[in-house]
């Protein structure tokens, strides 16, 4: 395999850095959603854990870094959940964290981001307008700037997901995975490629924010217009190069998938599986959805990424969940 940016030597040894509350997180086949799928289904569930998400695990990197080397400021952009994990991190640590988000971003998220001890700018924009603020405060403050993606530690803390995976599960044939800025994508992707490389890595994507799927079929960066999703998690519209690179060497596949789909593969994990999840979590179930025949028969696992939804959204979306007599 050509060489990623990526390194396993580190991400075994993140291991030993990363709060062990946010490692070997739940990892099993769930049988009732295999009859509607058509296939073998395990749930790598990245919720079990503070934060309810697998970001954490790059943040406690970053963190552990940057009390080491007596730096304690830092900023980043968030569409919600590399705020929280930064925040939850930064936290344990004695960090002065600066989150910017969209305005726009779930309330959900955005309170949970106060509520942990950090600090939150909001702009009149989309996540790369904050992507551009956060840069902006980072050079008038001096102070460090996490960049989701692109900054290793995020790909290599995701990445350890893939090891669990290798370890614990027997064999598979398809792993699937959100794909929004890369983090996730690139770093279980390493993983699989060099420990079980005759797995398929399939990326899964938004139709209304396909920028790193449009990226990845042309072999270059495709810059896109407003987004238009419900999958705010993976809402990006510029790539960013070095991550393209990587995902070029992982992936074997990068699809699009409509949002009717996102939200029945909400439902059905929440029915079939009792999750309730946000709909970036949502993204692998509805790639099967939406080809059953390119599944059918095989054993695939798909990670569910985060939890972290705004209630009154999901209801709209999911409806309420089903009251059973005891």
């Amino acid at each position: 395999m050509q060489r990623t940016r990526l390194d396993i030597a580190r991400i075994q040894a993140a291991r030993e850095v990363i709060d062990p509350i946010f490692l070997d997180t739940p990892l099993y086949r769930c049988e009732a959603l295999e009859p509607g799928l058509g296939c073998t289904v395990s749930i790598k569930l990245e919720t079990a854990n503070p934060v309810r998400s697998f970001k954490a695990r790059g943040t406690e990197l970053i963190a552990s870094l940057l009390a080491g080397s007596g730096s304690r400021a830092v900023v980043c952009a968030s569409a919600g959940n590399l705020g929280q994990a930064l925040a939850w991190s930064g936290r344990g640590r004695g960090l002065d964290v600066t989150v910017v988000a969209s305005r726009f971003a779930p309330a959900a998220k955005l309170d949970r981001i106060r509520a942990l001890g950090a600090s939150v700018e909001l702009v009149d924009g989309d996540f790369d307008m904050a992507r551009e603020r956060a840069s902006a405060v980072a050079r008038h403050h001096g102070v460090r700037l996490v960049e989701d993606s692109l900054d290793i530690e995020t790909c290599e803390g995701a990445a350890t997901i893939g090891l669990e995976l290798v370890d614990t599960v027997p064999s598979f044939d398809v792993v699937l995975i959100a794909l929004g800025g890369g983090a996730l994508a690139t770093g279980v992707g390493h993983v699989i490629k060099a420990r079980a490389p005759g797995a398929e890595v399939i990326c899964v994507q938004p139709l209304g924010a396909p920028a790193m799927t449009l990226s990845w079929r042309e072999r270059r960066v495709v810059t896109t217009g407003p987004t238009s999703t419900i999958a705010d998690g993976v809402a990006g519209r510029r790539p960013i190069p070095a991550v393209l690179a990587d995902l070029l060497l992982v992936a074997d596949d990068a699809v699009l998938v409509q949002e009717a789909s996102i939200v029945a593969g909400m439902r059905m994990l929440l029915h079939h599986a009792g999750l309730v999840v946000e709909p970036s979590a949502a993204l692998g179930i509805a790639a099967i959805l939406e080809d059953r025949d390119r599944f059918a028969g095989r054993h695939v696992v798909t990670i569910v990424c985060g939890g972290n939804v705004d209630m009154d959204a999901y209801h709209r979306w999911v409806g309420a969940p089903p009251i059973h007599d005891s």
